[in-house]
């Protein structure tokens, strides 16, 4: 049998590799490599600057900045802006710069408000108890709706008299702590428009009226009743002696919390000699002259009761 060899001849051409996937060149990969890294550093610096606290300080707690720009130490009640939603936010000292009183003003022009809503706004901030004896007396503050008047700033005088030395914890007798709305005490001190002042005194049992006309303040169980004519535009006795609307309002509010504390009226005991607070001096001197305090000179100040 005769050998062969048999030679294979492949019919068509192996198939060509399959080309590979494109792979960027080393600069390319390096380029791609700064660009995830800046991209991740700008994530960073956009979350720190976001969640990076105020500089604005909060306040104290329970009183958070507030909103309205600070008042003009010149500005008067009647020029006050109106108030925020939270007016007890306002600083205390900012507010004492811009409601108090200056020096020499008598009374404060223009029209006041007669007749305001009915409804008050109290004031919430919640001040130290001030004294050193006796009975601790929580107050509160309260103004009429649409008497024109601020709560912080009447806040503010009620306390700068209430807290005095030469007022009644002068005495050693009683303390004196202003307190929110929210919360207990033992009387409120309320700043209203005449008609809505001698509707509540009417009620406490007590009339206001001269000349058919509520004009003075009055005191009525767990209510010291300013009425708003008088805390804007003094009273005779004051006016004629020349003496300040500051020092008017300071004898009002200490007049009508001397009757919540159980004090009646007086009489002048020396003529030409100042005037216990509790003489009725929006009325009458009696005598005496003008005098904003139950204290003087570090002693009591009394006169016959009446």
């Amino acid at each position: 049998m005769t050998g062969f060899v048999r030679v294979w001849t492949p019919m068509t051409k192996p198939p060509s590799p399959t080309p590979e996937p494109f792979s960027p060149s080393r600069g390319d990969r390096w380029r791609q490599a700064w660009l995830l890294l800046l991209a991740a550093a700008l994530v960073l610096l956009t979350v720190v600057a976001v969640s990076r606290p105020s500089d604005t300080p909060a306040g104290p707690p329970g009183h958070p900045a507030a909103a309205a720009s600070p008042v003009s130490p010149s500005a008067g009640p009647s020029s006050l802006p109106a108030p925020s939603p939270s007016p007890s936010a306002v600083p205390t000292d900012t507010v004492k710069a811009s409601v108090f009183p200056p020096a020499g003003l008598l009374k404060l022009d223009g029209a006041v408000p007669v007749k305001g809503t009915g409804r008050f706004e109290y004031a919430n901030e919640r001040g130290p108890v001030a004294g050193t004896g006796g009975r601790i007396r929580r107050f509160k503050v309260a103004v009429e709706k649409g008497s024109g008047e601020d709560v912080a700033g009447f806040a503010a005088q009620v306390r700068a008299v209430l807290e005095d030395e030469r007022s009644w914890i002068g005495t050693g007798t009683v303390r004196m702590q202003m307190v929110g709305g929210a919360d207990q005490a033992d009387f409120t001190v309320y700043l209203a428009t005449r008609d809505t002042a001698g509707r509540m005194c009417e009620v406490g049992g007590t009339s206001i009226r001269i000349g058919g006309v509520p004009y003075t303040s009055c005191r009525a169980v767990g209510k010291a009743i300013i009425n708003l004519d008088r805390w804007r535009t003094s009273a005779p006795p004051y006016l004629e002696a020349k003496a300040d609307l500051a020092a008017y309002r300071q004898y009002v509010i200490n007049h009508e919390v001397g009757h919540e504390l159980g004090h009646r009226h007086e009489g002048c005991p020396k003529a030409g000699g100042p005037a216990p607070v509790m003489v009725q001096q929006t009325l009458t001197l009696r005598g005496c002259v003008p005098w904003s305090w139950p204290r003087d000179k570090g002693r009591d100040l009394a006169g016959p009761r009446l």
